[in-house]
């Protein structure tokens, strides 16, 4: 079992969950279901990854990091 580090954030009506480890996010009406979604897209990025080795991955650099934890004031 991986383990992934994640960001939850509420963005209008919808929580967004944000994985450090690969940029990629998950949306919900509730935290839950954000999470759950954010699982479904690890999964199958990974599947794509097993089948085409030439998918870039890299880690959320502090850059996009800073931008999805920004809130405007």
């Amino acid at each position: 079992m991986d383990f992934y580090t994640v960001v939850l954030r509420k963005s209008g009506n919808y929580w967004v969950a944000l994985c450090l480890e690969n940029g990629l996010v998950g949306q919900g009406n509730t935290k839950e279901k954000a999470i759950e979604k954010l699982k479904e897209s690890i999964d199958s990025f990974g599947d794509v990854c097993k089948e085409e080795s030439e998918v870039y991955t890299a880690p959320l650099s502090i850059k996009e990091l800073h931008e999805f934890l920004t809130v405007e004031g």
